[in-house]
């Protein structure tokens, strides 16, 4: 989860979709978070993982992973690509753990930052069908009064602009500190009420802007109309459903991953040394960004999404409907973006960052889908972008 947007749409402590990335801003900002210090991966183990990788008969999407490891300096990335046809390949690269040189997972567990955000916008979207929320009602509708400030009120903003990012308001994340808030479970409430501290960015409707206040909002409009956490609701309407055997919402104060995974490290400050970042309270995500997955629950979630297995035709078309998000071809939907292909067309999905991970993936309209996570939050554009080059790799293969 990013306070901006590059691609993935990211946790609080990052621009991501639609902006540049972030420099010096709190991974909070991205939904991140650090604190024991690991030495990085020594030269002569980095290449030999990538050497061993190699020796089988690296293709396209290996050479990329390899790449993010040798040359941008991931500990680890992992990546699940589908064909058209149905079949799945797994790919890793790097180390699972750099103290003690363990392999990664095939498929480890990650956390998945603001892809949470689209399962939220899916369970909203499921409400609106049902007829028991209206995408162009405003949030006074149903938190009434709850949303007030300088230049903030609930009776002018709609639901539909938190989803989409056009509400104006200030986002959260950049005033926390990953470290104070690591160890601390947050208050959706209090997330809130550190956003309406702040000025509005900008008049509901007026522009797009990526901020993870937008999400927490959504999910207190689901916890209010439905009466159940929005955990429950999540895991009913969607998990459940779909079969996402490796996706869950951690429960309060759970810091630990609970399948095999690879570590996540992270650095506060940007020219710091690697952290090992792994065990935190992620409940300052919330809504928009405490899930944690796989990459191959990740594609089969969008895949299932786009075929039209999560919502009525009415509201996915909604979700698909975009507005321009930044400079690089990315616009943004409900919860959902499309991003243009290197070999042409665009796929959909979201990504994330929070601390110690990143994600980037999504799925095309004839069935193919890809995503890839990194161990560690890049902390330069190139390297980012490497990221995203990666997921075009996959798609365009």
């Amino acid at each position: 989860m990013r306070a901006q947007t590059r691609q993935g749409l990211s946790s609080p402590t990052r621009q991501q979709q639609g902006g540049g990335r972030r420099r010096a801003v709190s991974a909070a900002a991205a939904l991140v978070i650090g604190v024991m210090t690991t030495g990085v991966l020594a030269p002569s183990s980095a290449s030999a993982a990538v050497s061993a990788a190699a020796a089988a008969g690296p293709d396209a999407v290996q050479q990329s992973l390899n790449a993010l490891v040798r040359d941008d300096g991931m500990p680890a990335a992992l990546a699940s690509v589908q064909g058209r046809d149905g079949r799945t390949r797994t790919y890793t690269a790097g180390l699972g753990d750099l103290a003690t040189g363990s392999k990664v997972p095939g498929d480890g567990q990650v956390r998945i930052g603001s892809n949470t955000k689209a399962f939220t916008a899916v369970v909203i979207l499921q409400l609106v069908g049902e007829g028991k929320i209206g995408l162009d009602a405003t949030v006074d509708t149903y938190l009434p009064g709850l949303v007030r400030g300088e230049g903030i009120d609930g009776r002018h903003i709609t639901v539909r602009q938190l989803l989409q990012h056009t509400s104006g308001l200030p986002e959260y994340g950049a005033h926390i500190d990953d470290d104070e808030i690591r160890n601390r479970y947050v208050e959706p409430r209090e997330l809130l009420d550190i956003a309406l501290r702040y000025k509005a960015d900008a008049a509901p409707g007026e522009k797009w802007g990526y901020s993870n206040t937008n999400y927490v909002l959504a999910g207190l409009i689901v916890q209010k109309v439905t009466g159940r956490p929005l955990a429950e609701e999540m895991d009913r309407r969607i998990i459940k459903r779909i079969g996402l055997r490796h996706t869950y919402f951690p429960a309060p104060g759970e810091m630990t991953i609970r399948e095999p995974h690879p570590q996540g490290y992270h650095r506060n400050p940007e020219d710091g040394p690697l952290r090992d970042f792994t065990e935190m309270d992620p409940s300052w995500g919330w809504a928009a960004g405490q899930l944690i997955s796989t990459n191959s629950d990740l594609n089969r979630f969008f895949t299932a999404l786009l075929a039209g297995r999560l919502l009525p035709a009415a509201q996915l078309a909604e979700m698909r409907t975009t507005v321009p998000a930044g400079t690089s071809g990315l616009r943004y939907g409900l919860g959902l973006a499309s991003r243009p292909l290197s070999c042409g067309g665009v796929y959909w999905g979201h990504g994330g960052d929070i601390a110690g991970y990143e994600t980037r993936g999504g799925v095309t309209d004839d069935g193919r889908a890809a995503n890839v996570a990194v161990t560690s939050i890049p902390t330069d554009d190139s390297a980012a972008e490497h990221v995203k080059d990666a997921v075009d790799r996959a798609l365009c293969g």
